[in-house]
């Protein structure tokens, strides 16, 4: 069995989709879609934008959307079984399985990414990568810091065996990194992407994107999607829609989504993004799996970048 699984935010690229764009009239197709959409010329500020620009969650959250879809579409030599996307990722995945239409999901991500945006804006919030230490270690040092610093840290995204991700107010996750790398953590670093989403710090924001939610076109999927709050495949509409709502002040259980597909027959993983951010942490959990990325299939290679930097 085969699926298609799209990473979230944190692959934005400078350049990402340009060459989707100018070498593949089906992936072309979906950005001037998505222009003709927005009202303006985005895929053109998608191509021309720096890495810096790129971070503001206002153009990242539509950019990452955008090029996944494109990218997913733009070849038709694979087909997927299955879905799933970590994160900002998994709106992608809803349109590839056809729970959402491109059009109703795009709009919808513009003011994702705004709320997110203004969220961060009243209080400064951050991820920290924490690796290669026991997570009940984590817990008790989030809990530490928070009760210390008056300002609650959550566990966010479960990626991987020994592999979190905490959310939180910036200082105090750089707090609690400093303590976790001190205690033997293989690494322990704030990530350059904001924080927000994935924990009861978002219930505002969950609040007001729930309602957005609740009026779109759920439609049954062509293919299951399994969903980052409990890892399971839906197929359900009114199902997905409610996990969706929940995965706002919910963390990503990445690693459980991994284990379920691989029990239930998934033996090959095709991402769709600009590196290999997802295929790290499948290949250790799967290491007999295919794992690969969309962009080395015969009608992509050698004519869309890469951007992985280490493959392992």
């Amino acid at each position: 069995m085969k699926a298609f699984v799209f990473p979230g935010q944190g692959n934005q690229k400078e350049g990402m989709g340009k060459d989707l764009y100018e070498n593949f009239p089906k992936a072309r197709a979906v950005f001037e879609q998505a222009n003709d959409i927005l009202g303006e010329r985005f895929s053109d500020v998608l191509f021309s934008v720096n890495e810096e620009q790129l971070m503001d969650t206002r153009y990242t959250q539509k950019g990452v959307f955008i090029y996944e879809v494109a990218a997913a579409l733009g070849q038709d030599l694979i087909s997927p079984d299955c879905v799933a996307g970590h994160s900002l990722g998994e709106y992608a995945a809803l349109v590839i399985s056809g729970a959402l239409s491109f059009e109703e999901c795009l709009k919808f991500i513009v003011k994702r990414g705004n709320v997110f945006y203004e969220a961060f804006q009243k209080h400064p919030s951050a991820m920290g990568a924490i690796i290669g230490i026991a997570e009940d270690k984590v817990q008790t040092v989030i809990d530490r810091v928070s009760e210390e610093d008056s300002e609650k840290l959550y566990i966010a995204n479960y990626n991987g065996p020994g592999q979190l991700v905490v959310t939180g107010a910036r200082n105090s996750v750089k707090k609690a990194c400093k303590i976790l790398k001190e205690m033997g953590a293989k690494r322990a670093l704030v990530l350059p992407q904001k924080g927000v989403g994935h924990s009861p710090n978002s219930v505002v924001e969950g609040l007001i994107l729930s309602k957005e939610l609740r009026k779109l076109n759920w439609l049954t999927p062509r293919i299951p999607i399994y969903q980052d709050v409990d890892g399971l495949p839906h197929t359900d509409p009114v199902e997905i829609m409610d996990n969706q709502i929940k995965l706002m002040t919910s963390p990503v259980q990445w690693t459980k989504l991994i284990d379920n597909m691989l029990n239930n027959g998934v033996n090959e993983f095709y991402e769709c993004g600009t590196d290999d951010t997802l295929q790290k942490i499948i290949c250790r959990m799967a290491p007999e799996s295919l794992v690969t990325s969309i962009l080395h299939t015969p009608i992509y290679e050698g004519k869309v970048h890469d951007y992985s930097i280490v493959k392992e």
